[in-house]
């Protein structure tokens, strides 16, 4: 850290700190993620090392870039880019929800991340408002993938205790351990209906009482659900809501644009089967009149203009050489000049 100065914290949560710091010598800009416990910490460690694995191999417009990773003082420290806020502060400032055409880009920049993300075989599994940066430009980058992994091929349970629990699809809330790429889509529908409004969705105060929000609102488990559901000693003493399920999205959501209520209405499917296939297509009707041809060219010409103004180089490191290009247009990769942790 002796190379950077502490401009003032910036975000906290149960594994760390978020400060904004300057480098010392060159000026630059950045964020800098300080974990609260030492290096000891195996649970922790695991955290760190998953989301510096991933970062570093994985690289997009829409995706936050690390910098660096150091150690100090047993500590590891992870150097982001810096930007500006996060959704959830837009939502602060827009208590009625954003107007249409930022929710139109901010919902592409979105599902473009995790179209990629998922196109890797990444899963992120902890997508609200706090995890989504946005620059002053408009840029739209996901963060924080401690949560995240690669999903592997023999199809191995995962523990089901991942994402914020407004945002847990239903198998998360039921404990189906053979989750996968859905529960994502789940939680962008979730955070779509809350950037469209400003307010959270599904509230839920508990695990039960978040289920019962769900069934209520958006319809009724599978019965596969239903069958975890009540295999749950938590659960089990409390019966499900009866409800009429809606299937018209017009009606369902009704607050919001029939095309946004669409997206919304696939991307909130109890059955996960479901959900990945059918939202694409959904999206290409959301974007089409070519926008993707006009708004890649706009995000990538807006985070050039980002760079310009934090003065933003990628610092040189040996230890690492940046992923081949994928052909998704991102910028050069980022690395480090001081010693280098080794993953």
């Amino acid at each position: 850290m002796d190379m950077y100065e502490n401009l003032g914290v910036v975000g906290e949560g149960s594994y760390g700190t978020v400060m904004k710091c300057r480098h010392k010598e060159i000026g630059h800009i950045v964020a800098i993620k300080r974990f609260n416990d030492k290096e000891e910490d195996k649970t922790m460690k695991k955290v760190i090392m998953r989301e510096i694995k991933l970062l570093r191999k994985f690289r997009h417009e829409n995706l936050v870039n690390m910098l660096e990773v150091f150690r100090f003082k047993k500590r590891l420290y992870v150097v982001f880019e810096y930007i500006d806020r996060t959704v959830l502060e837009d939502l602060e400032r827009y208590p009625r929800g954003l107007d249409s055409k930022r929710l139109r880009k901010y919902m592409f920049q979105i599902l473009r991340a995790m179209d990629y993300l998922h196109t890797s075989n990444i899963i992120h599994r902890d997508v609200k408002p706090e995890n989504v940066l946005v620059s002053n430009s408009g840029v739209v980058k996901l963060c924080d993938f401690g949560f995240a992994r690669t999903l592997a091929p023999t199809g191995e349970p995962l523990t089901d205790y991942v994402a914020t629990r407004w945002y847990r699809a239903p198998e998360l809330l039921v404990a189906d351990n053979t989750y996968s790429k859905p529960v994502d889509v789940w939680a962008i529908g979730c955070l779509i209906i809350e950037m469209a409004t400003s307010n959270a969705f599904l509230t839920g105060t508990s695990d039960l009482d978040q289920v019962h929000k769900i069934v209520s609102k958006v319809g009724p488990l599978t019965r596969h659900q239903q069958d975890l559901y009540f295999q749950n000693p938590i659960f089990a003493v409390a019966s499900l809501p009866e409800v009429q399920l809606l299937r018209d999205p017009k009606r369902k959501y009704h607050k919001l644009h029939f095309l946004v209520a669409e997206i919304v209405d696939v991307s909130l499917q109890r059955d996960s089967e479901e959900c990945v296939g059918s939202v694409t297509g959904v999206c290409l009707e959301q974007f089409k009149e070519d926008f993707q041809g006009r708004f890649i060219p706009e995000i990538q010409a807006l985070i050039l203009k980002d760079a310009k103004v934090n003065s933003m180089h990628w610092i040189h490191s040996s230890s690492w050489e940046p992923p081949e290009d994928q052909g998704t247009g991102v910028l050069s990769s980022s690395s480090c000049n001081r010693k280098p942790v080794k993953v």
